[in-house]
């Protein structure tokens, strides 16, 4: 029988992943936030469509995510969604009128114009990215919590985590967190301008315009990734302190995280290298039009390598900047072993999961959109 610990790394190995494929199926909010540039009739309808044929992975993956994180450490989820609800709730209010936007967009009768709708699904695209990629910066750079498990024995206020009284508008406007949120938006900008060329068959102009977006886009993210990871390398973070259930912060806790996981720092090198061969390959070559899985591989490797850089090695992966002995860690978040080891066997469903999700990905994208197919189908967004 597995013990904890390994059912804890096991959980955030996991979430990890599903981090990863939520940040690689962000290129559709990527593609969003395009919409509002000047574009043809015929090209706005071929990029809707492209992007409405994916839409509810992303979404479907962002509540796995969530529900994974409830299950396995719910001493987190009830921390921070339930402490920066301001945070998230802005997230998913973004994610609500996607839905809606994909949902009644074509429809007849439409009262308000598809052009309504395509501010909706650009606000989604903008707004979703830069969030997530606050909240994802809030594990490195911490929130201003405080935890007190006595207060669950209070029977006037049970609330075991109290969240600063803006409940998760400080971590949206703390510009270290807004530069990971906009180097998200870009990254989702650049791989949705590389999925466009693999799945749209519009013409030379059209593939043009997407390898000028990949060379912008791209560029644009990469300095403010290299901005991120400087700030990550020289901050400070949580470590527990040797045979105690305290905290103390650490100068350059994640550069040594890197150093003493060498193989951690090799994975994540691999999928920096990935992303930029894509990005310099598919601006350089008109032939090339399979970046977007050099760079979704590359994007995942970088996700997972910066999870295992803020959970693992005795690191706090949810510091508090109010009590440093209320930052979170896998060992003092986590569910109990009999939960860990239920959810584990309800696990062993993923690879089916996955199996489901790429013989579909593939059906759908059998051909590359064009003009001709949006013109000749009833069924569009």
């Amino acid at each position: 029988m597995a013990n904890i610990e390994f059912l804890q790394a096991y959980w955030w190995v996991l979430i990890s992943v599903l981090g990863a494929l939520l940040v690689f199926l962000l290129f559709v909010q990527g593609g969003q936030s395009m919409l509002l540039q000047r574009l043809s009739a015929d090209d706005r309808v071929m990029m809707i469509n492209s992007l409405g044929r994916k839409w509810e992975l992303t979404f479907t993956t962002l509540v796995v995510f969530g529900g994974a994180f409830f299950a396995s450490f719910p001493l987190f989820y009830s921390t921070s969604f339930g402490g920066a609800y301001w945070l998230w709730m802005l997230i998913l209010f973004s994610f609500i009128v996607q839905a809606v936007s994909y949902e009644f967009r074509h429809k007849p009768g439409n009262l308000y114009g598809a052009r309504t709708y395509d501010i909706f699904l650009f606000i989604n695209g903008c707004v979703g990215c830069i969030l997530l990629g606050v909240a994802v910066s809030m594990f490195f750079f911490g929130g201003e919590f405080t935890v007190n498990m006595g207060n669950i024995l209070d029977p006037g206020a049970p609330v075991i985590s109290q969240w600063a009284p803006s409940h998760g508008f400080e971590a949206i406007f703390n510009w270290k967190n807004l530069v990971l949120g906009v180097a998200v938006l870009f990254l989702a900008r650049t791989q949705a301008s590389l999925y466009f060329l693999d799945n749209i068959n519009g013409g030379e102009e059209i593939a043009k315009r997407n390898r000028r977006g990949v060379l912008v886009n791209g560029a644009i993210f990469v300095v403010f990734f290299l901005l991120f990871l400087a700030l990550l390398l020289t901050a400070e973070g949580v470590q527990t302190v040797s045979g105690k259930s305290s905290f103390e912060w650490v100068d350059y806790k994640y550069l040594h995280n890197f150093l003493e996981m060498w193989w951690v720092l090799i994975i994540f090198l691999i999928g920096v290298v990935a992303v930029l061969y894509a990005i310099i390959r598919s601006v350089f070559s008109t032939t090339f039009t399979k970046g977007i899985w050099f760079s979704g591989i590359g994007t995942a490797l970088v996700v997972v390598s910066l999870f295992w850089v803020a959970g693992f090695n005795g690191t706090a992966y949810y510091p508090s900047l109010l009590d440093t002995d209320s930052s979170l860690s896998i060992a003092n978040s986590s569910s109990s072993k009999f939960t860990l080891q239920v959810m584990s066997i309800v696990s062993l469903i993923i690879p089916f999961v996955a199996a489901y999700i790429i013989y579909v990905w593939r059906a759908m994208d059998r051909k590359p959109i064009t003009p001709a197919e949006m013109h000749e189908t009833d069924h569009k967004y």
